[in-house]
């Protein structure tokens, strides 16, 4: 968490009545491993080596910008024809990659919602995709709306993306926690004056917005609308 957060929390906790939250690796668990280690028997070291030098994050990332994912795929087997299988792998089983929802995160979006809580999110996901995500999660139905960056070929952390869901949706900066895992996406709602918060595990999060003003102690909460 970045330096001196907390100990400004106290000055600004009766402002806040907002709550973006980031998706994957927060509320939604999805990583290509629960696929690829399929694919690889187990070889964990030639599995990680593939994640890390052909199908890479900053190849995905591309994805979560807008590209095309048939345009991505095509270009990456023309690089490593011999990978052709497992490059297809990604768009052809991409569901396989979904895990389940994150219980402990659900839990606060809920208790956030039934404590009259904003709830808004920002997430890194491909257009082509989401659709699906947006059936598998249950929790994703609190959210009043959700700003998907391959929608707007735009990807976290440009801060152009944060700009575009707080310009949309009428979102004032001091009033709002931003809630992401990736320590530059924090960095970048941080530099726009949210209050932001690196997500860990649900109860450091929970601890944090009770620090903050949101939460009160753990409380049953109705599911999603």
């Amino acid at each position: 968490m970045p330096d001196g957060l907390r100990s400004d929390t106290s000055r600004r906790a009766g402002a806040l009545d907002t709550v973006v939250f980031d998706l994957g690796g927060v509320l939604a668990d999805w990583d290509p491993r629960y696929l690829y280690r399929e694919l690889f028997d187990g070889d964990e070291a030639a599995m990680e080596h593939f994640l890390a030098t052909v199908c890479t994050p900053a190849w995905n990332h591309g994805m979560d910008a807008g590209r095309p994912r048939a345009q991505a795929v095509a270009e990456l087997v023309g690089l490593h024809p011999d990978q052709a299988d497992l490059i297809w792998a990604w768009v052809e089983r991409w569901p396989e990659m979904l895990g389940a929802e994150i219980a402990g995160t659900a839990a606060v979006v809920a208790e956030l919602a039934a404590a009259g809580v904003r709830l808004l999110a920002l997430t890194n996901w491909s257009a082509e995709t989401f659709p699906l995500a947006r059936t598998r999660f249950a929790s994703f139905g609190y959210f009043e709306a959700i700003v998907v960056s391959g929608e707007h070929g735009l990807a976290k952390p440009d801060p152009a993306l944060f700009r575009l869901l707080l310009d949309t949706h009428d979102v004032d900066p001091a009033r709002a926690v931003y809630v992401d895992d990736r320590d530059d996406n924090v960095a970048a709602a941080a530099a726009l004056g949210l209050t932001a918060l690196v997500f860990t595990d649900p109860d450091l999060l929970r601890a944090d917005l009770a620090r903050l003003g949101l939460l009160g102690l753990p409380a049953d909460a109705p599911g999603p609308p």
